[in-house]
């Protein structure tokens, strides 16, 4: 029995003259192959080929069907795409199929090349796009920038710049204030400096709490006004935004106060002292240390210990990737560190008040009025949180089925709670008791309105999220029926929401955050089925749904969803689907030219992608956006499209 080895790129297999079974070996120098009369070469200019033995085969000059089984093999490990012996086979007799017929693969020689309309084939598939027009001189290009700049971020300017002002003010008025005090002799600019920057601090550290009550959020989105002037969307953005406006805070105020104003109070000249400051003091001149170790100068220190700590811990790198961190400072690191990190503001709050009430220099209560900016955002934040105690533990999402998929991902389906309403789009925030009963964690709704049920799609990317996924999969390998208790908290706006206000939409998913897409398009999926389009705001017309991912498994978390959804809209057309696979090399690349041709003539006859295994085609490679952009725009001149993006953040635009 011969064997015969077939090395291509960093797959190496190997197959028996008498048998078709192909299995997976360890790669071997190329020196050291076995038989290498037979071979299939990866060349980017020469494609794949099956290279003949010419002094066995001069004769016949004849692609025998191992040798394209071969060659479908190993173009589906080159592009990272699994595929298994009965799959290949079903595309090897299609090949043949083909050849006998004369269509679509013809033998040249000894390789195996596309003929022209199998490839002709494959352009009327992709996407319709034209060239983007470019403006011809530098100014036109600028000033289409920035009206394109604006008209995108015109929301987020408006508060922005209406938030700084804001601070600009604050900080000017007591600047200009304290220049008139007594105290101004001794401490200079100093004094008024750290007291701007002590106005701005009282601001911040009250609006800070806002962006982070969600219900309220939610409840104000629902006014069509008022969503259209704020940036809902942004909300964690201006929360991060308005701790860098602490953190610069803290700088000004507890620097100037430690290197400058501290040292000339305990320096200045007995005189002076005593002429201007010394009734606040007692009439007694303190030291340094004796400054620090008061109730203010310990308060102080001790909140910015606090949020020192929680501004580390909640920085990217320790909150997503602590893996990059050193090893003593990794273990300190994670989602949970971050989570419980950023509750020791309750404390920071607290001295926060009582560092505001022992001031050396306002002893008059009116003079004291940190506790007037932060009661109330303070009270509307506590409230927020106990609403949301309430309401999770009234809504307890029974389990009806899990399902596990590839890339440790868990599909979870839940009985829908009594008098629970929500928009396509929204997210719910998770607990599950078994493995941490304070830690929630959000997850965007994958089931329609329409639905009975809800679903939600888990994948393994944390601490917490691996540990619910272990709980789950122990579950399903022993077959229990008592799986996990799971307790929802919700539901929450998100960007995907802003679909009903559009005529068009443009939905741009990428992995597993294409969620809560698969939400909006079963919703409307279902809506049109029914006839209930004319209930949107605008009436839609066409839905674009792009999701891009870099290997092949994800397919599969979505497949039922996006298989209702084409039977729904099957008569409508309204919706288009495509999907991009980044692992395979993109159209017209030689490594994947043959893995294209089979999946266009698999298509063509059975109307049904072979790497999907949906009836939206797979594209190669990654999406030409400027390409798609524009010819949206041609496509749909004067109208009005959504672009929603779901990547690490929200973002939501508009394209006219």
């Amino acid at each position: 029995m011969n064997h015969i080895h077939y090395y291509v790129g960093s797959c190496f297999f190997t197959s028996e003259e008498n048998g078709s079974a192909v299995s997976m070996e360890e790669p071997i120098p190329v020196n050291k192959i076995v038989n290498p009369r037979r071979s299939i070469s990866r060349s980017p200019t020469h494609g794949i080929k099956i290279s003949l033995d010419n002094r066995e085969r001069s004769s016949s000059r004849r692609v025998t069907e191992k040798d394209i089984k071969q060659a479908i093999i190993f173009s589906a490990c080159l592009n990272k795409l699994t595929l298994s012996q009965d799959e290949a086979t079903e595309y090897t007799h299609l090949i043949l199929e083909e050849l006998q017929i004369g269509q679509g693969l013809v033998k040249t020689n000894s390789s195996l090349q596309l003929s022209g309309i199998t490839k002709g084939q494959l352009k009327d598939l992709q996407p319709t796009c034209w060239p983007a027009p470019m403006p011809t001189k530098n100014i036109q290009c600028l000033m289409l920038a920035a009206i394109v700049f604006f008209h995108a971020h015109w929301r987020r300017i408006w508060v922005v710049v209406l938030w700084l002002a804001a601070c600009a003010a604050l900080f000017t008025w007591k600047f200009m204030q304290y220049r008139q005090w007594l105290a101004f002799e001794v401490m200079g600019y100093c004094l008024s400096t750290a007291k701007g920057a002590t106005e701005t601090l009282k601001l911040n550290m009250a609006i800070v709490l806002l962006p982070i009550c969600r219900n309220i959020i939610t409840w104000l989105r629902r006014s069509r006004i008022i969503n259209y002037f704020v940036p809902f969307n942004d909300t964690i953005n201006f929360h991060k935004l308005v701790a860098a406006g602490i953190v610069i805070g803290i700088i000004l105020h507890g620097g100037i106060h430690l290197s400058c104003d501290f040292p000339r109070i305990a320096m200045a000249d007995k005189i002076i002292f005593g002429r201007t400051i010394a009734n606040d003091f007692g009439n007694h001149q303190p030291s340094y240390l004796e400054i620090v170790a008061s109730t203010e100068g310990t308060t102080g220190i001790a909140m910015v210990v606090l949020m020192l700590i929680a501004f580390l811990l909640a920085s990217r790198p320790s909150r997503r990737n602590p893996g990059s961190l050193p090893p003593l400072v990794r273990r300190f690191a994670g989602f949970n560190a971050f989570w419980y990190s950023h509750h020791v503001f309750i404390a920071v709050y607290v001295l926060l008040i009582v560092h505001s009430m022992f001031l050396f220099l306002a002893k008059d209560v009116t003079e004291k009025t940190t506790w007037m900016y932060v009661a109330i955002p303070v009270l509307v934040y506590l409230g927020e949180r106990m609403f949301r105690i309430i309401r999770s533990m009234v809504y307890d999402g029974k389990i009806l089925d899990a399902t596990t998929y590839p890339g440790k991902i868990h599909a979870l389906k839940m009985t829908k709670p009594t008098g629970f309403q929500y928009q396509s789009g929204m997210y719910v925030f998770v607990q599950c008791s078994q493995v941490s009963k304070f830690e929630w964690h959000p997850f965007s709704l994958t089931s329609s309105p329409g639905d009975d049920h809800l679903s939600i799609h888990l994948r393994s990317l944390g601490d917490w999220s691996d540990h619910v996924y272990d709980v789950f999969h122990e579950a399903l390998l022993s077959s229990s029926s008592n799986l996990p208790k799971i307790s929802i908290d919700g539901p929450y706006c998100a960007a995907s929401q802003d679909h009903s206000k559009y005529e068009n939409i443009l939905l741009i998913g990428l992995g597993i955050r294409a969620t809560p897409f698969i939400s909006v398009l079963k919703d409307i999926a279902n809506d049109l089925h029914k006839g209930n389009n004319s209930n949107r705001a605008n009436g839609l017309r066409k839905a674009y749904f792009y999701w891009v991912t870099r290997e092949q498994g994800p397919f599969e978390w979505f497949r039922d969803k996006m298989k209702e959804v084409s039977a729904l809209d099957s008569r409508q057309g309204v919706i288009e689907m495509y999907n991009y696979l980044t692992s395979v090399y993109q159209e017209g690349d030689k490594r994947s030219m043959l893995i294209g041709a089979v999946q266009a003539l698999h298509f063509a006859r059975h109307g049904n992608d072979i790497i999907s295994k949906t009836l939206v085609l797979t594209q190669f490679s990654r999406p030409n956006w400027p390409r798609v952009f524009h010819g949206l725009a041609r496509k749909h001149v004067g109208e009005r499209i959504g672009q929603i993006i779901w990547e690490d953040s929200w973002k939501g635009s508009v394209i006219k």
